[in-house]
């Protein structure tokens, strides 16, 4: 997050010499000339971001950078609420009017303080700037897409993705919760295990809505279960999912009686003790363990993806539906592709990742990215860090405010996009209101699938969403 940090500093530098603060406080020559020096080191940036993942150097210069340029945001602070002071009391015009002015005693220890601070992180800062060039960073230019996106067409740029590759197992788990054991046991549980970023949930999904399932079971229940387990909070959320109530009982045993209601049910096994004849838990799990702990049959491992499907997976986000594929970035995709390692996650965020670059050279800095190195049988997380990285700063600061959410959280659009407004992640141009560009930034994160599991009103809006529990 240096690079977000220092482009929010510089603004603010940048901000007090063009409102001549910096003259009438006496810095003008150090503001200028710290710009000069930030606006450098943030053309490497880019570069040094993704290069800490495998330089333990690099990583300790950009936390050194971020401490330093945190101090100067402090300083640039005090100089704007003194000038605000200023201001209130009269003064700015007569100081802006009169160099003379500008050493009026009242001022005078305050721009001691102030010069004091400026040349330690003057020196602090040049020290940073020397020690960068041993790294032989390479200056970017970050992408441009102005018009790519129109923000204020929050409805036409979402749409679910399409599922490849997963209507054998559907079909395969469906007979099973159909046509199998459930009918004769009071209640199955049936476990999918895999690696994070597979599909179980889709799965899981495409199984639950299934035309067969819907007509085969009276009541369908979907339940998330948190890391942080609850007994309480699960029934809770069980009855909500029964009744599609809001459930305020706060005790267990109240719970657990308005469970055996709602359900009509003698007993849950353990808490849900047994069910009818045919009742059957459906659950997701990347532990083995869990599986065989929990599962009344043998887990269903779900497997990789085929090439084939894996390509089309990919292919959908990064060209669309209607864009003509250039030859020699479906080439570079392919070889790109290999490195998903059949996941359908990375194909994804891989795809969303270069549905914003166009030039071949482009795919071929993705393709020959460094953080490939840390892959080490996890094919998910270096993609995600790749589709972190070329975010624009804003965005990234928009989605790192995310880590507020709990895992699993479902999270209300309106109300994150309120938030981003509050702590002014987010703010209007010419053009657009703070809304708009709110709407806007959500879109491209939900484009380049950092959120996902989205819920409409009955006018297809988008009302809430959830992350992905890799990216938490």
């Amino acid at each position: 997050m240096a690079e977000a940090v220092l482009e929010v500093v510089l603004h603010n530098l940048n901000s007090l010499i063009q409102k001549k603060l910096a003259l009438f406080l006496g810095f003008d020559q150090d503001f200028k000339s710290l710009s000069s020096l930030l606006t450098t080191i943030k053309a490497t940036l880019e570069d040094a971001e993704e290069k800490q993942f495998t330089d333990k150097a690099i990583k300790d210069w950009l936390l050194k950078l971020k401490d330093a340029v945190h101090v100067l945001d402090d300083i640039l602070d005090e100089c704007a609420t003194q000038s605000l002071e200023m201001e209130y009391k009269g003064l700015s015009h007569k100081v802006q009017s009169s160099f003379v002015s500008s050493f009026h005693p009242k001022h005078v220890a305050f721009r001691y303080k102030i010069a004091k601070k400026m040349k330690s992180i003057r020196e602090r800062l040049n020290e940073i700037a020397e020690e960068r060039s041993k790294f032989h960073l390479i200056e970017m230019v970050k992408e441009k897409r102005d018009g790519v996106i129109d923000w204020r067409q929050t409805t036409s740029i979402i749409s679910q993705p399409q599922v490849f590759g997963r209507d054998g197992d559907r079909d395969k788990m469906v007979d099973i919760l159909v046509n199998g054991a459930s009918g004769f046991e009071d209640l199955s549980v049936y476990p999918i295990v895999g690696l994070g970023g597979l599909g179980k949930t889709t799965l899981a999904q495409l199984i639950f809505n299934h035309e067969s399932v819907v007509k085969h079971f009276d009541l369908r229940m979907w339940v998330c279960v948190s890391d942080d387990f609850s007994i309480k909070r699960m029934t809770r959320s069980i009855i909500e999912a029964a009744t599609k109530k809001s459930c305020d009982d706060l005790d267990l045993e109240p719970l657990q009686r308005k469970l055996q209601r709602s359900i009509k049910w003698h007993k849950l096994k353990s808490l849900l003790a047994c069910g009818g004849k045919g009742a059957s838990v459906l659950v997701t799990t990347r532990l083995e363990k869990v599986a065989e702990i929990m599962g009344t049959i043998p887990p269903f491992e779900v497997s990789k993806l085929s090439d084939v499907d894996c390509w089309e997976l990919f292919k959908q986000r990064a060209f669309g539906p209607n864009e003509v594929e250039q030859d020699e970035l479906v080439v570079i995709g392919k070889e790109i592709l290999k490195k998903c390692g059949g996941v359908p996650l990375a194909a994804i965020a891989l795809g969303s990742l270069l549905r914003f670059k166009r030039e071949v050279n482009e795919w071929h800095y993705v393709k020959e990215s460094k953080l490939w190195s840390l892959q080490d049988e996890d094919y998910v997380m270096p993609t995600l860090r790749l589709s972190y990285l070329n975010l624009p700063v804003k965005l990234r600061q928009c989605f790192a405010f995310c880590a507020l959410f709990i895992k699993d959280e479902r999270i209300s659009k309106k109300f994150l996009i309120e938030l981003w407004m509050a702590n002014g992640l987010v703010s209007s141009n010419e053009m657009l209101d703070e809304e708009d560009i709110g709407n806007g930034v959500w879109n491209e994160l939900y484009l380049r699938s950092f959120f996902q599991d989205i819920e409409t009103d009955i006018f297809g809006k988008i009302t809430s969403f959830k992350m992905h529990d890799l990216l938490i």
